[in-house]
């Protein structure tokens, strides 16, 4: 199982680390952390040598209830990110984490490898026949709604029923275009209740049925520090749990903010 990255082929059969970086000042864990270059380039450098694979940028927070950003704004700060990184670390792999065509559209352009979309096109129209124009890796996550209405949207008659279908038709609508690398995300926090979340956890493997790389995001969640009655920072131990039992359960990708915890994660299971 691999994806193509800039005409690298990167080999999925032994999972990866996918490094967070948001560039905002408002995300519920490390928002405003890396205002300046220098900040910026640290933790970059950071999580390479710890052994991410990819580096994940966002410059809209997508956690409940975010205020809105504008695209021009989202753009010009994912624009100047990418390049001071690329600038210092050629090699990188940059994902992009954005649901508008247009912002996926420069930022590939501008030197990005993979485009990461919360809402797997329906949020943008455009966005499936854009990436599949680039062709370029593309993670479509499970969501209902927008980040401000999506924790209003959890009822389901069956949730992992409900699930399987979304990732079918938004598949075959992707495929429609000619997109090749598809990545699926579950999306655990969005338009799910807590006992939710962990419904779909406990029966993730069923996902594996699509037979496609899944990538999982729990990294300091809710779904984590809520049930531990703590807080984000005081969520790691509850995160690697997951990222374990994620791993045995057939994540391909983990998108994490704490790397060198989840390479070891990746390096024991790999060995079991």
């Amino acid at each position: 199982m691999t994806i193509n990255c800039k005409g690298d082929l990167i080999d999925l059969s032994i999972p990866k680390v996918m490094g967070i970086l948001n560039i905002t000042p408002n995300s519920f864990y490390d928002g405003g952390k890396y205002k300046s270059d220098a900040a910026i380039l640290l933790q970059v450098e950071k999580m390479l040598v710890e052994g991410a694979t990819f580096i994940d940028l966002g410059a809209y927070s997508s956690k409940p209830g975010a205020e809105f950003v504008s695209e021009e704004m989202e753009q010009n700060r994912l624009l100047s990110t990418i390049t001071i990184i690329l600038k210092e670390f050629p090699n990188t792999v940059l994902s992009i984490d954005t649901f508008r065509s247009q912002v996926a559209k420069k930022c590939i352009e501008s030197g990005a490898a993979i485009i990461n979309d919360i809402s797997a096109g329906f949020l943008d129209d455009k966005m499936l026949e854009t990436v599949a124009s680039l062709q370029v890796p593309y993670i479509m996550m499970h969501m209902k709604g927008n980040p401000e209405t999506m924790q209003s949207m959890t009822n389901y008659d069956d949730i992992l029923k409900e699930m399987m279908f979304y990732f079918s038709e938004r598949i075959n609508k992707a495929r429609s275009f000619g997109l090749n690398d598809i990545i699926i995300d579950p999306g655990f926090g969005f338009a799910k209740t807590l006992e939710q979340n962990y419904e779909v956890f406990g029966k993730m493997e069923y996902f594996n049925m699509l037979e496609l790389p899944l990538l999982v995001g729990i990294s300091r969640k809710s779904m984590i520090y809520k049930l531990l009655e703590s807080t984000p920072d005081t969520a790691l131990n509850g995160t690697t749990v997951l990222n374990t039992i994620a791993l045995q359960k057939g994540a391909k990708i983990l998108r994490v903010h704490d790397v060198k915890e989840a390479v070891e994660c990746v390096k024991i299971i790999n060995q079991l």
